[in-house]
C-alpha cells in the first residue's frame, strides 16, 4: 500500500471513532481539584467554536487554540477528561505525552547519529582537507553523491526561497548558519519543560530563537544550507534562507502542541519546503485501534494521527513542501515487525505490540504529502540503520553509514558519516570542546571538527549519521527547485513552486540506482544481527531501497521542468 493510500485509509478510520483529549501524565493520578493542562482535538466536521463551546460546558479554561486544525490548550481539573469524552464535539481521551523525538547525544532505538562516538576505535576518519569553496569541502562525500558542487555553477538558491527547520532550534551564532538565518520570521513553539528539559534558562521559559541547546537542529540546518563563506562546509543549497521552527524540547522531544502549531505557521507564513527529521512519539507506530493497547492508550494514537495529519494537509495546501526522515529502525515499513520499544516515554513503560500496518502509522513520514527519504553510506549502500520498503519510500539521499566499506582501512571510520554545523557550546557540555575552543581528544575521538578563518572566526562541526542526516539533502535539492522554477508570488517575499512540482522534479531528476545483487542485503560482517538483512523489493526505476533514486541536485536545475501530472 503506498503512503498515501495508506495514510488516507487509517485516516478515514478514524472518522468513524470519536473524542481525542490530551491529559498529564499526571492528570490520572491528580486530585479532583487540581488545575491541569490538556491538548484536545475537535471532532472531525466540527467547527472550532463549536468545540470551544463544548470544552467550555466541560468546565475547561482555553490557553490557546490553533483554529486551523481544531486544536485546543486547556486548563481544567482532572475531571475534565471524562466530561470531554462525553462530549460529541470532541475527540476522546488520552495522555499528553511527548510524541516526537529528536537524538540527543548517545545511540538510542531511533538514534545512531554518533555511532562513531560510541565506538571510535577506527580513528577519527578527518583528513586535511584540500582546496575548495569551503576548506572542509573535501570531507563531505555527501555533496558529491547528490553533485551539489556542480549544482552550485548553475543554482546555488535563492534568499528568496525559505526553509523551515522545525527541529531543536538553529544556532544563530555558528558562522556558517548565521548568514543564511531569518531570525525575524524564527519562532520557538516549544517552551521549556523543567522536568524533562532542566531549570528554564529565562523567566517565560521560551528560549530566545537563534538558540540550538540540543545540536540536531543545526547540524540539519547546515546540510540544507550552511553558507559558502569560505569557512567550514557549504549546504545543498547555501544561498537559500534557514528558518528556525523550534518544535522540539532542548531534551529532544517534540509534543504533538508545538509540531502542530510548527506546521501550521510554516504555512501561514509561505515557507516554501520544510525538513522533519524526527518521528512520532511515544510510539514508533501511531495505531488506530491496535488490541494490544488500552482504550486510553488507542486514543491517543487515534489523536495523534488526527491533528498531524490535519497539520499536514494544512501545509500542503498552503504551498509547503513536506520532507521527512525514513526512520532509523531498520525496517521494511511495509512489513513491520513487533513493536517492543513503545511506549518510549516514560521510561520502563514499554510492552510488546504487533502491527497491523492497514492501522498503524509511523509518522510523520507516513502522513499525507510527506517525501520519504533512506539514508545512505558513501558506498551507496542503504545504511545499516535506515528504514526501507516500497510502500514508503520516495528518494534516498546521504545519510552516512559508519560501518561502510566492510573489509578495508575505510571501515568504521567517522568520515563515514556525515559532516555538518554544530554549537560550540552543545560541543563544550559533551566534553569534546574544551574552554578554550579546542577540540579535545574525546571530540577527535567522536567526529568534532574545528575550522577557523584568517580572520579568526571559528566555526565547529560534527560527524553523525542517520536518515535525519538524509532528508536535509532531499530539502537542499527541493530548494534549488523552487529558485530554479519557482514564480514571484505577490503575497510571499520571494518565489513559490507547488508542491506537487517540486515532488515530480524531485522524484525524476533523482539518479537510479538497482538492488544490490542478491536483492537481500546482509549486515552479518558489520557485525548486526540477522534482523539487520534487507530485502530490496523493486526494479531500477523503483525500489525498496532507492526510491526513485539517489536525489541529484546539478539534474533537479538543468533538467527541464518535466513535472509530470498533479495528484
Amino acid at each position: 500500500m503506498s503512503s498515501r493510500r495508506k495514510s488516507a485509509a487509517v485516516f478515514a478510520a478514524l472518522t468513524a471513532l470519536a473524542f481525542i483529549v490530551f491529559a498529564p501524565l499526571t492528570a490520572s493520578a491528580s486530585p479532583t481539584g487540581e488545575q491541569v493542562q490538556y491538548t484536545v482535538v475537535a471532532a472531525d466536521g466540527v467547527s472550532a467554536d463549536a468545540a470551544a463551546a463544548a470544552i467550555s460546558r466541560a468546565e475547561g479554561t482555553i490557553v490557546s487554540r490553533n483554529d486551523d486544525v481544531g486544536m485546543f490548550s486547556v486548563r481544567a481539573t482532572s475531571a475534565f477528561a471524562q466530561a470531554a469524552i462525553d462530549a460529541p464535539e470532541l475527540i476522546g481521551a488520552a495522555t499528553d505525552r511527548a510524541i516526537g523525538q529528536v537524538p540527543d547525544a548517545g545511540l538510542t532505538r531511533d538514534a545512531v547519529e554518533e555511532e562513531g562516538a560510541a565506538a571510535a576505535a577506527g580513528g577519527n576518519g578527518t583528513p586535511a582537507a584540500t582546496a575548495g569553496a569551503d576548506p572542509l569541502d573535501s570531507l563531505q562525500w555527501n555533496m558529491a553523491m547528490v553533485r551539489a558542487d556542480a549544482a552550485h555553477a548553475k543554482q546555488a538558491g535563492s534568499r528568496g526561497v525559505t526553509v523551515g527547520i522545525i527541529d531543536s532550534g538553529i544556532d544563530a551564532s555558528h558562522p556558517d548558519l548565521a548568514p543564511n538565518l531569518d531570525l525575524a520570521l524564527s519562532r520557538n513553539f516549544a517552551p521549556d519543560k523543567p522536568d524533562i528539559d532542566g531549570p528554564c534558562e529565562v523567566p517565560s521559559c521560551l528560549d530566545p530563537v537563534g538558540q540550538d541547546d540540543n545540536g540536531h537542529g543545526s547540524h540539519v540546518a547546515g546540510i540544507v544550507a550552511a553558507a559558502a563563506n569560505g569557512l567550514g562546509v557549504a549546504g545543498v543549497a547555501p544561498n537559500v534562507t534557514l528558518v528556525e521552527i523550534k518544535g522540539g524540547q532542548d531534551s529532544g522531544f517534540l509534543f504533538l502542541e508545538p509540531v502542530v502549531n510548527s506546521l501550521t505557521y510554516a504555512a501561514d507564513i509561505g515557507i516554501d519546503v520544510v525538513n522533519m527529521s524526527f518521528y512520532i512519539d511515544p510510539w514508533l507506530y501511531n495505531c488506530t485501534a491496535n488490541p494490544a493497547d488500552s482504550p486510553a492508550a488507542q486514543a491517543e494514537q487515534r489523536a495523534i494521527i488526527a491533528a498531524v495529519n490535519r497539520a499536514l494537509n494544512y501545509a500542503n495546501d498552503h504551498g509547503v513542501t513536506l520532507v521527512g526522515s525514513l526512520g532509523n529502525n531498520h525496517e521494511d515499513l511495509g512489513h513491520p515487525r513487533t513493536d517492543l520499544t513503545s511506549p518510549d516515554y516514560p521510561p520502563g513503560t514499554t510492552y510488546p505490540r504487533p502491527i497491523d500496518n492497514a492501522t498503524c502509522l509511523d509518522l510523520p513520514v507516513e502522513g499525507p504529502h510527506v517525501i520519504g527519504v533512506s539514508a545512505l553510506g558513501p558506498s551507496t549502500a542503504k545504511a545499516d540503520y535506515s528504514n526501507y520498503g516500497v510502500e514508503q519510500i520516495s528518494v534516498s539521499a546521504p545519510g552516512g553509514y559508519f560501518r561502510d566499506f566492510f573489509g578495508t582501512p575505510q571501515h568504521r571510520v567517522n568520515a563515514n558519516q556525515v559532516l555538518s554545523t554544530y554549537p560550540k557550546t552543545r560541543l563544550q557540555q559533551l566534553g569534546r570542546v574544551d574552554a578554550a575552543g579546542n577540540v579535545t581528544p574525546a571530540g577527535v575521538a567522536a567526529g568534532t571538527v574545528r575550522n577557523c578563518n584568517a580572520a579568526g572566526v571559528c566555526g565547529y562541526y560534527q560527524y553523525l549519521q542517520g536518515t535525519s542526516m538524509a532528508s536535509p539533502h532531499a530539502v537542499g535539492v527541493a530548494a534549488l527547485i523552487v529558485s530554479r522554477f519557482g514564480k514571484h508570488d505577490p503575497s510571499h517575499p520571494g518565489v513559490r513552486l507547488e508542491p506537487w512540482k517540486v515532488e515530480s522534479l524531485l522524484l525524476r531528476s533523482a539518479a537510479e540506482h538497482a538492488c544490490p545483487v542478491p536483492p537481500l542485503f546482509t549486515y552479518t560482517n558489520e557485525g548486526r544481527p540477522a534482523e539487520f538483512n534487507a530485502l530490496c523489493e523493486g526494479d531500477l526505476n523503483f525500489n525498496g531501497f532507492y526510491g526513485y533514486g539517489i536525489v541529484d541536485a546539478f539534474a533537479a536545475v538543468t533538467g527541464p521542468p518535466a513535472w509530470g501530472e498533479a495528484p
